[in-house]
């Protein structure tokens, strides 16, 4: 597909910038930070933006918006978040983590350093545009809905348009995707509580024991998926954690459960979360227990991307390369909070290279991203935002 000169200026300055992103990733990835708590990320972030002209401010504690006016237009949003994982990095590259038990480990350093990569370009092209660009770096994405928080501090009120990429290992290097309509499933958190009464494991009948229902609930909310809902409707509840006596000899006063359970439905997410309350109340109450469901955190709706910006999207990366259609992931993304309150695109780049022995999957201890590619990162945000305040001018 052919480039008009802009373009193809956006293309090759990407490219010559590939070295000040991989530094810039780099260097986020050896200071991992956990949700609102990204301060060194958000100041290099901050400082970075201002050097290029842009308006910078403060949102959602420690979250970074840049805006670049360019003229009369309309408002394009470019987002990627910033904040890492509780996990010990285990590979041995010379940019690790140098914070124990924090590691970036799902490429959002990568997003970070692909955004600003960005930002030069746009303050390169700023004359060639026509309307506003602001760049959304975001904390808390790791179940801290910082989405949620910008959203509700406003700065969505006048955006158009919204795109994130976010890196993705199951994609070959280099390859953009994206998909019409869902993409991500929503995600909502639970803990089932049965309360009973504790004691000595010796003496069982003396004790209303609640471990006994709880396995029970544990299998049986197994079932509801393949008996509750439609076999080609995508649904997963899951429930690794459970807490209940921490001796062989002493039964607990309580056990919980805790849970995720992720749909493309909120409706049917309604009704599981209430079957999976049935289902508690009523195995517990049936070993004179008492059985009760908590949603606990901030559930995350399902990515829902606006059909005619997600294939706008694709024209745009097929400029830079191979494109595919994304996979519908049960995995969750609080980009969601973005696509309630603007349309928009959410958009995968592919990083995973077996041939570099790049193969781990997000939220490894020894995942890592094929740097080469992020240019095309940067390359496709300022594509996007040029070609939609082209296409779109007030």
């Amino acid at each position: 597909m052919s480039l008009d000169p802009v373009e193809v200026r956006i293309a090759e300055l990407s490219k010559s910038l590939s070295d000040y992103i991989i530094s810039v990733r780099r260097d986020v990835h050896s200071y991992p930070e956990l949700a609102f708590e990204e301060h060194r990320t958000s100041e290099l972030v901050a400082e970075e933006l201002r050097r290029l002209g842009f308006e910078v401010y403060r949102v959602a504690g420690t979250g970074v918006v840049g805006v670049l006016r360019a003229g009369e237009g309309r408002v394009v949003a470019l987002r990627a978040d910033m904040d890492a994982l509780p996990i010990e990095e285990e590979s041995s590259v010379p940019y690790r983590s140098r914070v124990p038990g924090k590691m970036h480990a799902c490429g959002h350093d990568a997003h970070v350093a692909m955004l600003l990569g960005a930002a030069r370009v746009l303050s390169d092209v700023r004359e060639k545009l026509s309307g506003t660009v602001k760049l959304v770096f975001q904390p808390a994405e790791e179940g801290g809905a910082g989405a949620k928080r910008i959203v509700e501090e406003g700065v969505f009120n006048d955006v158009n348009a919204v795109f994130g990429i976010h890196v993705w290992s199951e994609l070959p290097s280099g390859v953009i995707a994206t998909r019409r309509g869902p993409m991500n499933a929503s995600s909502t958190r639970f803990v089932i509580r049965v309360r009973g009464k504790g004691g000595h494991a010796a003496h069982p009948e003396q004790t209303r024991d609640p471990t006994v229902p709880a396995a029970d609930i544990y299998n049986a909310i197994q079932k509801i998926v393949s008996r509750n809902v439609d076999a080609f409707t995508p649904v997963i509840i899951s429930t690794p954690r459970i807490e209940a006596s921490r001796a062989a000899n002493v039964i607990p006063d309580a056990v919980e459960i805790h849970g995720t359970l992720r749909v493309f439905d909120l409706s049917l997410r309604d009704r599981l979360l209430a079957r999976i309350e049935s289902v508690a109340r009523n195995y517990a109450a049936a070993w004179e227990c008492e059985g009760s469901v908590e949603v606990s955190g901030i559930s995350y709706p399902p990515v829902v991307n606006t059909p005619e910006l997600a294939d706008f999207a694709m024209r745009v990366a097929s400029k830079l390369g191979q494109t595919s259609e994304a996979p519908m992931s049960m995995g969750s993304e609080d980009f969601a909070f973005y696509l309630q309150k603007a349309p928009g695109a959410f958009i995968i780049l592919g990083v995973g290279n077996e041939s570099k022995g790049i193969v781990y999957p997000h939220h490894h201890p020894r995942f890592d991203v094929d740097e080469e590619v992020l240019w095309k990162g940067a390359a496709l945000h300022a594509l996007l935002a040029y070609n939609y305040l082209a296409a779109n001018q007030a």
